[in-house]
């Protein structure tokens, strides 16, 4: 038989959590992010659950290529835009809208031959600092834009760094929205702001914008918003909020099975580099699953806490080091639990359970000390991937 380890994606839980962000976006409309194969969950596996959707965004073309050929029709937007010139002709091909953010970018669509104006969203670098013109080179690249015959639609967008929590003490993401309202308050074209965390936590509340007189403050949805971790079923602001809290469903289930058990006496140690010394006798069991599978090696095995694991839908902790393709968990809280816990017996690592068991990969990337995206994203090609239903 198959190693027992598998991922197990929810469509109506993707379905569902597109709702949810729906509610928050009132009537802008949704991009569902895509990128990194759809946060590691699978292009083609979460499509059928992200149809309610009205864009889908990505960051390469061969991922563009994989949704045109699923057989979806509506707008594609590169959320990087191009990487060289060459790659327009394929934005063309695909009729792919992309994100202009550098001036090489302009200049390859001024030399691009074309018989279809591209989309584009132009870019502004409000305070993240990563991609995006300046506020006083944004209006120049606009005008630019706007100039050449091969540019039909020029929208403008901008990345929130802070979104997820209070910065300073201020708002995280008011100074941010106030450049971008300033700078751009009498120029046309969609706007693009809030991503999960900026939708979930700024939508319903008053912003200080700063807008320019006579204009309405700027809505954080806007225009577009564009979905990401909250359509996967994880949070952006935890631990500040959990994603039962914003009404959220895992829309991947990481399952194993325990394929041995040990007795433990009391300063016994377990794992590399004994990390772990069993306070007592105790049982553990071994899981089929380790770093290999993309389980975080750097989960926490102290002693005191651990991190989270069910077991037949009890919830316990890892015990010492994850290994390559192993780790350890402690079973005496399955047997305080009444439940019986043997090789076979099933092993959530993050996800739905057994017995209506729910163990969300915040509360595990937590105590790995990285965020639910990075868990995500880092599921091994060899943990093989099945659709619920």
């Amino acid at each position: 038989m198959p190693r027992p380890i598998e991922a197990l994606i929810h469509p109506s839980a993707l379905e569902h959590n597109l709702r949810i962000i729906r509610r928050h976006a009132g009537d802008a409309r949704l991009w569902a992010v895509v990128k990194a194969d759809a946060y590691g969950h699978g292009i083609e596996h979460v499509y059928a659950g992200l149809q309610g959707a009205d864009g889908l965004a990505l960051l390469d073309l061969e991922e563009a290529e994989r949704v045109r050929a699923l057989g979806w029709r509506g707008p594609v937007l590169l959320l990087e835009g191009c990487f060289e010139p060459r790659d327009l002709e394929l934005c063309s091909r695909l009729n792919l809208w992309h994100a202009v953010h550098c001036e090489e970018q302009i200049d390859w669509l001024a030399t691009h031959k074309t018989t279809l104006p591209h989309q584009v969203f132009l870019k502004m670098n409000s305070g993240m600092n990563r991609l995006g013109f300046s506020a006083p080179a944004f209006r120049t690249a606009w005008s630019r834009l706007n100039a050449l015959a091969q540019v039909d639609d020029i929208g403008l967008m901008t990345h929130f760094s802070d979104a997820d929590a209070l910065r300073l003490g201020r708002d995280g993401i008011a100074h941010q929205l106030a450049v971008f309202a300033q700078t751009t308050a009498d120029l046309p074209g969609h706007r693009s702001l809030a991503n999960s965390a900026a939708l979930l936590r700024h939508a319903h509340r008053p912003l200080e914008t700063h807008p320019a007189a006579g204009s309405e403050p700027l809505s954080v949805a806007a225009d577009w918003v564009r979905a990401g971790v909250a359509l996967y079923g994880a949070t952006p602001d935890y631990p500040d909020h959990s994603a039962a809290h914003w009404s959220l469903r895992p829309a991947m289930s990481l399952h194993s099975r325990l394929v041995a058990t040990q007795q433990l006496q009391a300063g016994d140690t377990v794992g590399y580099g004994s990390l772990y010394t069993a306070p007592q006798a105790m049982r553990i069991g071994i899981v089929a699953c380790g770093y290999a599978d993309g389980y975080p090696r750097h989960a926490a095995v102290d002693n005191q806490h651990g991190t989270p694991i069910l077991v037949d839908g009890v919830r316990t902790r890892l015990v010492g080091r994850v290994s390559m393709d192993m780790l350890a968990v402690d079973l005496e809280p399955i047997r305080a639990a009444g439940h019986n816990a043997e090789i076979g017996s099933p092993v959530t690592l993050w996800g739905q359970g057994p017995h209506q068991s729910h163990l969300p990969i915040d509360e595990v990337a937590h105590a790995a000390g990285t965020i639910g995206y990075e868990l995500m994203c880092a599921l091994s090609r060899r943990v093989p991937v099945r659709i619920d239903g």
